[in-house]
């Protein structure tokens, strides 16, 4: 099921929809870090050249997921 969440970004809200499963990939990573949710996105958004925030964490998840031992 997808989700569409709120996130405040460079202080304008911004809308993402994601499916509840990035959502709670993308927790995990904030948490790993400490950062507040928004913050971590945030990071995610500065670093994206050209693709949508959605499609951005998405391939963040992915390659995080890929680095980790199976």
């Amino acid at each position: 099921m997808i989700r569409k969440r709120s996130v405040l970004l460079k202080g304008h809200a911004t809308s993402v929809s994601l499916e509840e499963e990035f959502w709670t990939e993308l927790k995990r990573m904030a948490a790993a870090e400490a950062l507040p949710l928004s913050v971590f996105i945030g990071r995610i958004d500065e670093k994206r050249a050209g693709a949508n925030l959605s499609s951005a964490l998405r391939l963040a998840v992915l390659a995080d997921l890929s680095s980790k031992p199976r």
